[in-house]
């Protein structure tokens, strides 16, 4: 994915390039990330405001001690948290001029990356069952059962 967004940088030139945090489906955080170190551009991760003027951008986050705030030269990659904004809905309207707007359409191969799958799933197997646990009747029973039978202490 990384590969695919720097093309697209390489081509557009952005001057402000604004990604989601992390993936849902893998809970990663790593496209912003690693198209940032790929692109060779500044990046600011979880932004929960973002200030934009003079060819910086001012990035606040949030951080265990309180907010942190960084400035950042443009072009730059921004990760978002999701204070950022607040979402908007779209007016009937809008989506009809939308519509009419031209849409490119690339392939990958059109911006030259390969998206061959380099991984082979060989084998997917589920976990063995677990065994049912059993009750004891006192600690003293408990200690020599971890300590006979199970041999962790």
């Amino acid at each position: 994915m990384a590969k695919l967004l720097k093309a697209l940088v390489d081509k557009e030139q952005p001057g402000l390039v604004i990604l989601g945090k992390q993936a849902i489906d893998d809970d990663c955080n790593q496209t912003g990330q690693m198209l940032a170190a790929l692109a060779k551009l500044p990046q600011a991760t979880f932004a929960s405001k973002l200030e934009v003027a003079d060819g910086a951008a001012k990035v606040t986050r949030e951080v265990d001690g309180g907010l942190e705030t960084v400035q950042l030269k443009l072009p730059a990659v921004v990760t978002t948290d999701l204070r950022l904004n607040e979402p908007r809905y779209v007016t009937l309207p809008n989506i009809m001029k939308a519509k009419k707007k031209p849409l490119e359409t690339l392939k990958p191969a059109d911006l030259g990356v390969d998206v061959t799958p380099r991984i082979k799933t060989l084998k997917v197997s589920e976990p063995p069952k677990r065994s049912a646990g059993i009750k004891v009747p006192d600690v003293a029973t408990l200690v020599a059962k971890l300590k006979n039978e199970a041999k962790v202490i």
